[in-house]
């Protein structure tokens, strides 16, 4: 149930990605900063390692989504249907991937 819950929320998401990415960009950032130049850096960062996800091949940026959302390699593997020892293949590849794009 959760994997077809998943592949349903990954095809809602690829449709609604640039209204997404234009309703972020109008929006004002918080008030309550207490350093601008570290707040700016940090969101930079975390926009760009953004990014080269949403570059990643479908199969890796799954498998990275899934494990920053707090899942185990037996849950990933569990909802995509694959190996634990894949999961681990496919996150050490797309980490691989990542430090060349960020």
């Amino acid at each position: 149930m959760f994997r077809v819950a998943h592949n349903r929320g990954l095809s809602h998401i690829s449709r609604r990605r640039l209204q997404i990415a234009d309703h972020e960009m109008a929006m004002d950032p918080p008030d309550a900063m207490p350093n601008p130049e570290q707040a700016f850096s940090t969101e930079q960062q975390a926009q760009r390692l953004f990014d080269a996800v949403q570059q990643l091949p479908l199969g890796y940026r799954q498998v990275v989504t899934l494990a920053l959302e707090g899942m185990s390699y037996g849950e990933i593997a569990e909802v995509l249907g694959i190996s634990e020892s894949n999961v681990g293949a496919r996150l050490t590849r797309a980490r691989q991937i990542l430090r060349r794009l960020v």
